[in-house]
């Protein structure tokens, strides 16, 4: 996965967002963290695999790798926003269960929220991404989806999402 690419792509799309909503300059650490805390409870959902109540499996795998990207587009915005763009995931130890990396994964975006630094974004990072290893994502995989919606996400500004 080439995240130079990524971050430049993020970085484009941040800056048509902040031009387009009237919003250079302004401060947007809060909201893209909440965004994208919000994304992972969506990500969650989808895999359903806190749901032990329920018999339903999770949606389709198309669906939850869109759901996974939508997190990688407010990671790369963060780390934009905070200047640690040379950052890559490394791979680490994953949680016995994909509900504990859940847990890790938010985990890491309030220490993140709480810090702002390198250590803790490489944390997160590492930490998300992994999350991805265990939703059975490839590399390839998540590049790929990345790029198809960051177009969607564009198309989206133009229509007055």
């Amino acid at each position: 996965m080439n995240m130079n690419t990524l971050f430049h792509m993020q970085r484009g799309l941040d800056s048509y967002i902040e031009k387009e909503h009237n919003l250079e300059g302004t401060d947007l650490f809060d909201q893209k963290v909440l965004a994208l805390l919000v994304e992972i409870g969506e990500l969650a959902n989808e895999t359903r695999c806190f749901k032990f109540w329920s018999t339903k499996g999770p949606s389709d795998r198309s669906v939850i790798l869109e759901e996974f990207v939508d997190g990688v587009h407010f990671i790369l915005s963060l780390g934009i926003l905070t200047n640690w763009t040379d950052t890559t995931p490394a791979s680490q130890q994953p949680a016995k269960t994909v509900t504990d990396q859940f847990l890790l994964v938010t985990g890491a975006i309030h220490a993140f929220h709480q810090s702002k630094t390198k250590k803790a974004y490489q944390l997160l990072m590492n930490r998300f991404f992994t999350l991805g290893d265990m939703l059975g994502f490839s590399t390839k995989e998540v590049e790929e989806a990345y790029i198809a919606k960051n177009e969607v996400n564009y198309k989206r500004q133009q229509s007055g999402y």
